[in-house]
């Protein structure tokens, strides 16, 4: 089916567009009240997010509600290692927890290379019922971590400011990091590409840990899979988005993907100056600007579109929109992007 409106695609290859695109990080939950209500009906966020039909309607409602130019699908970056053989409880107000974590050699060889169309159809089914409803009003973003993301919490257990016990492994343990990266880079590949067979139109990874590592570190236990990643990608357009990796930007512009996501700590003129000018930008207003005033936000926004300059910008937050945000300074951001000419 054609897409009504598909400048999200169109900016992600550097083509002509009208106007700016935007959408949100976390768009789909706790900043709606109608997500509320339907979690609010469910005895976990693992049963909302294994619940097709329900996964779907949450991720079609910011399109209703915020009239955003995609939708990302809703889901969690952890269904990968629970379909490798590691469950894991999302726990409220606390954040991911694995009762199991991969401390040896043997956790290594006992996890599997997940097949996603058994392991997780969920995800597959919620994807096309998506497209379904959707119509082709917008593309639907499909999404995944990033191995050393999803490496941080299998060996971790749970979310941490440091990430010292993972970081440990790769000191202590380099050839078990590697065949766990490996094995969980394996399954991402199978796990998007499953994504995209479903109907996703634009593919995002999601390298939330990558400031943790020092330069060294994230050349060569996170980059080298995330190039693999996209290496094996090439039906739809693939986004990078490493929070915190400002000093790999120069590596990220040659990654053979189609857009680098910034978070709202790197300066878009020297973002644009190391990543080149092949690769579209996405980002990158500070999530807390959105806590200001309307004024304050339409400026902000305005300030930000004017740095990235026409084309190649594909507008968001710097990170995840925060879940106490109001639903009407989300709307004032996307206006205004929607509104600006340059």
């Amino acid at each position: 089916m054609k897409l009504q409106n598909d400048l999200l695609i169109r900016a992600a290859k550097g083509e002509y567009v009208e106007r700016t695109p935007v959408w949100l990080m976390r768009q789909a939950g706790r900043i709606l009240p109608e997500y509320r209500a339907i979690r609010n009906q469910m005895k976990s966020f693992l049963e909302l997010v294994q619940t097709p039909q329900l996964a779907a309607e949450v991720t079609i409602q910011p399109v209703d509600i915020l009239q955003v130019d995609a939708a990302i699908i809703f889901s969690d970056i952890l269904v990968v290692p629970e379909a490798m053989g590691l469950p894991y409880e999302m726990l409220e107000k606390k954040g991911p927890y694995f009762p199991r974590t991969v401390a040896s050699v043997q956790d290594v060889q006992g996890l599997r290379v997940a097949q996603p169309d058994q392991d997780m159809p969920y995800v597959m089914e919620a994807i096309s019922l998506v497209k379904e409803q959707l119509q082709g009003r917008v593309p639907l973003i499909g999404f995944a971590g990033a191995p050393w993301t999803v490496f941080s919490y299998m060996v971790e257990g749970s979310g941490s400011k440091t990430f010292s016990k993972a970081r440990r492994m790769l000191y202590q343990e380099e050839q078990m990091a590697h065949a766990l990266l490996q094995k969980i880079a394996d399954s991402t590949i199978a796990y998007l590409k499953a994504q995209i067979n479903a109907g996703a139109d634009l593919i995002q990874i999601f390298d939330s840990w990558a400031g943790v590592l020092p330069k060294d570190h994230y050349l060569k236990f996170s980059y080298p899979y995330i190039r693999q990643i996209c290496q094996s990608i090439d039906e739809v357009p693939v986004t990078v988005f490493a929070k915190g990796a400002f000093f790999a930007l120069e590596e990220m512009g040659k990654l053979p993907c189609d857009t680098i996501g910034l978070d709202w700590n790197m300066d878009v003129a020297r973002s644009r100056q190391l990543v080149g000018e092949g690769k579209t930008l996405q980002g990158n207003l500070d999530p807390c600007a959105l806590f200001g005033n309307q004024t304050d936000i339409i400026k902000q926004t305005e300030d930000m579109l004017q740095a990235f300059g026409p084309g190649r910008h594909i507008a968001n937050l710097g990170h995840g929109v925060y879940p106490d945000t109001s639903v009407d300074a989300v709307k004032c951001f996307v206006d205004t992007v929607k509104e600006f000419r340059h």
